[in-house]
Order: structure tokens, then sequence, then C-alpha cells
């Protein structure tokens, strides 16, 4: 097939034409924005508490224990509400209720739209990245609060019922941040730059995904001046029927953040498939969107189930029913299903991300073509599909069927094979190769490091008699923290590293950086090792009361996690430092990257393109003699390495009037 890109065209689908330009200006305080969505959230917590207790103020189970979980749930429930209002997030589905148009979205300028309800994928992208490292900051204190306590086994800083429920707000808020710590932020601000589209496929959805996100967090808040839960982040019935007020923020924040997960997983999915540029076949989409497309498949099937049971829970909290209460024909064990149904794909949620960065950064700073390009892509969607037949491991010590346990042993090891291919694709793109350690690139070989010693760990857990011997310790606690926090969070700061240049046009201090790096590689290690030997001589988790001769062992995991917490602070001076106090601009494409993403201006325009551009290779051909460019782009602006959207044509001289030849399924 034969395109010619001597006319001005835009191949874009109808209708998707560039919206009117900033025309009319508006101030940033005029209208909706996070100001408004905080009084009318106030506003409508107050309204559903009052409702709550009109309601359900003389029922003898309110009137005899004083706790009225009808007027919580319903100021929790009447204050996202509120707060979804404020901001405008509701203000299309309103207006379309009623008959109306709503106003057509202008491009705004200036600082004042990070705190407005946007349409722009790249602030949405930007809003989620402070949203995250509020809930990693709020999750971090909250760790550092329990590694006091545990300095020592027979002084004690808080009581029981308190150290329980820090340890259960720690673990909610740092779950809700990692689900969406990728997927929102650097998946929503690159997705449609990195597949050559103008926007997401539901740009409303998008912003209403990190407005319930932010709404999560704060219901989240709310449980500990409610008396806290002492479930940890599991939820675990008859516990949660039995606990305070601090357990209708839980069930409520997690459902809330599920709404988020699932709008989001769904507008992912539609945009990977139908809003490639032409010329984007699946056999050229970059890494990180195979795992993105996995993960949003995660998202969109398996949340629901953490939805449903969130709703059985406020059901038997507030309606006295009895899905999960045993004594009124209910099941506790329902419980455990349903959560780990979702909460083991969410363990994938969180990893995939994170080895789909890295497999963005290593081809550039290793000069190489992505190793096992396909093997990767189909491990991903191998663990996509297999971590739906897990989730019984959770619960072998909690009265699962003894015949169960081999099939779901035998699940669990499988499913270290398709991790395994993406392990290895990272491997062969390293072996003998020239690297650039570049800050980037040292947090993608970080995160081999430590998913390796997760990966292994997870291994034995999997093996029902060690999984007897260690579950509920501090074994399970460190291998957790080795793949979740030493693997996704990791990936996290080095694609911060890689693509801020992008996203702000500024250049983050380099020797910060890499003392950001070396400190919180090392103090996460020396924080989170230790752990698995005192799990293995005994210590229980959520329990602030241990052996003496660990002392010494805890007091060193303790010490190096406030070197870990401190090494967080240097990120945010930096960040503060190089975009704010001191910016100094960035290069067009500071890493040479050859990724479709790195071929637009900086600031990318509010269209990202001019037009909708041709692709016409993967972004992988390192080392190659003159490289077909990944893209026409359909302007004078190069696709090769090294350009970054400022001028020029490609290494093989491709511009805006090139007529390009491919094959039926190349366009």
């Amino acid at each position: 097939m034969a395109i010619s890109m001597h006319e001005s065209v835009d191949l874009g689908r109808p209708g998707e034409t560039p919206p009117p330009g900033a025309a009319k200006r508006r101030s940033p305080w005029l209208g909706q924005h996070m100001g408004t969505a905080l009084i009318a959230a106030a506003g409508g917590f107050a309204l559903g508490h009052w409702a709550g207790n009109a309601i359900a103020g003389n029922y003898e189970n309110v009137a005899g224990s004083g706790q009225n979980n009808v007027a919580t749930v319903l100021a929790l429930s009447f204050g996202v509400l509120g707060w979804l209002i404020g901001s405008g997030a509701l203000n299309y589905p309103l207006a379309k209720l009623v008959g109306k148009e709503p106003a057509p979205e202008i491009e705004e300028v200036g600082w004042g739209r990070y705190f407005r309800f946007t349409l722009d994928h790249k602030v949405v992208g930007m809003q989620y990245i402070i949203a995250v490292l509020l809930f990693l900051f709020t999750g971090g204190l909250l760790a550092m609060a329990i590694r006091t306590e545990l300095l020592s086994p027979t002084t004690h800083y808080f009581g029981p019922g308190t150290y329980i429920a820090v340890v259960s707000e720690h673990g909610t808020v740092m779950m809700m941040m990692a689900t969406s710590v990728i997927t929102g932020p650097i998946a929503g601000w690159l997705i449609p730059l990195m597949i050559g589209s103008r926007r997401m496929a539901f740009p409303r959805v998008e912003a209403f995904s990190f407005w319930m996100f932010t709404a999560g967090y704060l219901v989240i808040l709310t449980a500990l001046p409610f008396g806290g839960f002492p479930t940890g982040w599991t939820g675990y019935a008859p516990l949660q029927t039995q606990a305070a007020g601090g357990m209708d923020s839980y069930l409520v924040g997690f459902a809330v953040v599920g709404i988020g997960m699932i709008t989001a997983g769904f507008n992912i999915i539609a945009t990977i498939i139908n809003y490639r540029a032409p010329g984007m076949t699946w056999s050229r989409l970059p890494i990180f969107i195979w795992s993105l497309l996995a993960v949003a498949s995660l998202l969109a099937l398996a949340t629901p189930t953490l939805v449903t049971g969130g709703l059985f829970g406020i059901l038997d909290r507030t309606a006295q029913t009895a899905f999960f209460v045993n004594e009124h024909g209910g099941s506790s064990f329902l419980w455990e299903n349903l959560f780990w149904f979702f909460g083991h794909p969410e363990v994938y949620i969180m990893a995939l991300p994170g080895f789909g960065i890295v497999g963005e950064i290593l081809p550039v700073f290793t000069g190489k073509p992505l190793f096992g390009y396909r093997v990767g892509a189909a491990g991903m969607l191998g663990v996509a599909l297999l971590s739906f037949f897990v989730w019984q491991h959770h619960l072998f010590q909690s009265g699962i069927n003894p015949d169960m346990r081999p099939l779901f042993m035998l699940t669990t090891e499988l499913i270290s094979i398709p991790t395994g291919f993406i392990y290895l694709t990272g491997m062969g793109t390293l072996w003998k190769a020239k690297i650039r350690f570049e800050v980037p690139m040292l947090f993608a070989l970080a995160l081999y490091f430590n998913f390796l010693i997760g990966g292994i760990t997870g291994v034995f857990l999997s093996d029902v008699p060690v999984n007897v011997t260690v579950h509920g310790s501090f074994f399970v606690l460190a291998h957790f923290h080795y793949t979740i926090m030493g693997g996704l969070i990791f990936a996290f700061f080095g694609g911060l590293y890689y693509w801020l240049p992008k996203m702000t046009g500024k250049t983050l201090n380099k020797t910060l950086s890499l003392v950001h790096f070396w400190m919180m590689f090392i103090f996460f290690n020396l924080t989170f090792f230790p752990l698995f030997i005192v799990g293995l001589l005994g210590q229980p988790r959520r329990v602030f009361e241990y052996a003496q001769r660990l002392q010494g062992l805890n007091d060193f995991s303790s010490i190096s996690a406030y070197l870990l917490g401190a090494s967080f602070l240097v990120f945010t001076a930096n960040f503060a430092w190089s975009l704010w106090i001191d910016p100094k601009p960035a290069p067009a494409n500071p890493w040479g990257s050859r990724g479709l993403e790195w071929q637009t201006p900086t600031p990318v325009p509010f269209n990202n393109f001019e037009r909708i551009p041709v692709i016409l290779a993967d972004p992988y051909h390192y080392g190659e003699e003159n490289p077909l460019p990944v893209a026409d782009l359909g302007v004078p602006v190069g696709a090769g390495v090294g350009s970054g959207g400022s001028g020029g044509s490609g290494p093989s001289g491709i511009s805006g009037t090139t007529l390009i030849e491919g094959g039926p399924g190349d366009v």
C-alpha cells in the first residue's frame, strides 16, 4: 500500500480534530478545582453523616453500641460524590442528563490547570505523579512509625490497638498507591505518544480515574480518626464485621479506588487497540505498551471482585446481611476467595509495568535491540492469564481442602515460567553490552537484582511445606517488599528519571539523582534482607512484641529504614530544586532514544502531533547503520536517534513529502 504525504491531511479518525484553541482563557480559580472539590466533599460528608443518623440512629445495634456504620458509610460515600461534583468530574454526564451540550474543552496554560479537571492526558499524568508521591510518602511515614515501635520488644510507643491500626493503614495506603503508581502517571502521560495518538480513547474517563484515585486516598485516611482497623491490608472477616468505624473507611476506600482502576483499565485497552497510528502493528508496539495491555486486562477483569467484596462487607456492617458472618449462614472464607481472586492478579498489576519500563530503558543504554521482544510480550500475556489460577496459595493455612493444595502449588510454580521469560529478555539485552550507567539504567539494573531475590523466595513460598513454616512471618513480608518495592517502585523512579526531562523540559540534578539511587538501593536491601532472617527465626507479622534475641536484627533494619526514608527526601529536594528553584532546560532527546515519544517537540503540544504519524519501524533498532526512522511525522521533524522534535529529517532523509511503500500488514 502506498500512502502519499504530499497533502497536509490528518490520518486520524473522523471527529478526532483538534479542539478549539485557547481563544478563551479562564482564571484557574474561577469555576471548579481542587479547592471547590474539598469544600463539596466536606459538605457531602456532613450531609451523609446527618442522613445516616436520621435513618439508623434508633436501630438496636446502633443504640446498643454507639457505632453507626450507616452514618459513616453514607458520610464517606456522599463525601466522594461531593468531591467528584466539586472537581467537575461529573459535569459532562450531568449536562447530558438534562439535555445540555457541555462546553468544549480548551487548551489551558499555567500552573492552575494541574488543580482542575482536564482532558489533556499530559496534565492528568502530572497530577497522578504528585498524587502517587503523596501516597508513597504517607505510607512511608507510617512505615517509619512501625520500625520505631519495633526498635525494642519491651519498650512500646503505641498500644497494641494503635500499632495494628498503623500497620493496617500503611499496608492499605501502599497497596492503593502501588496499583496505580505506573498505570496512572507514567502510562497516562505516555500511551498516546508511544502509539501515535492525540489523546486517550476516553479523556474524561482518564481524568475521572484520577479524581477517584485521590478520593480513595482521602477516604482511607479517615480510618485513623475513626479508630483504625485491625485486619491488616487484607481486611479478613470475621474481624471485618467486628471492627470499629475505621473498617468502613477501608471498605469504601478500596471500592472507590477499585472503580477508578476498572475505568482506567478499560480506557487503556480501548486506546491501545483502537488508537494506534497507521503502521503501528502489534509487532511494532513498544514493550511498555504490551505490559500495560496485560495490566489493563487484569484491572478490568480482576478488580470487580474487589469492589463486589467491598460492597458485601459494607452491607454486612450496615444492613445486617451475613455474606461473611459464619454464625448467620455466611462464610468468612468467601471474603478470602473474593479478595485474593483480585489480590493475586493485583501483584502482577504492580509487577508487569515495572518490567515494561525497564524494557524501554535497557535498549537505550545498552545500544542493543531488545532481546527476545516477542518472547517478552508473550511472557507478559502469559503471566496475566496464569495470575487468575493461583489465588488459593494465599489460603494454604486458612482451611483450604488439602486435596487442592498440590494444584495451586503447581499453578503458582508454573507462573514462574512466563515470569522467567520476561526476566531473561532483560538478561539477554544486557549480555555483552556496552552499558551507559546513567541514573535510569541504574534503577533498571537494581530492579533485576531485587526481583531475583523476591522471585526466588516466592518459589519457596509456593511450596506447601515451606509455606506452613513461614506463613504469617516477616519472611513473607520481606518477600513481598522485594517483589513490589524492589521491583515496581525502583522501576517507577527509573521511569521518572528517564521521562521527566520530556514531561517537564527540565534536567534533574545528576549528583542528587545518584545520591538518591545509591541510598535507596543500599538501604532498601539493608532494611528488608534481615527480615528474611527474623522471619525464619519465628518473628510474626503485625505483632509488636518479639523474642529478645531478635532485637539486634530489628534495630539494624529500623536504622536502615530511616536512611531509606531519607533517600526519598533527597528525591523530593532534587525534584523541587530542578523544576522550580534552579531549573535547567533539558536537551530535546538527552538519552538518544528512538522511542516515538521523544520525536515530538518539548513541551509536547496540546494535540501531541501536527498530524497522526505513520509508523515505519519498531523503536529498538539500536546498533544498526542507517536504521529506518521510527515514524514519518509529516512535518520536518526527524525520527532518528538524537532528534527530539526540534527540526531536521530522519537519518534516511524521510520527511513530510515522502512516499511510503509498505505491505498491507504494515499500515
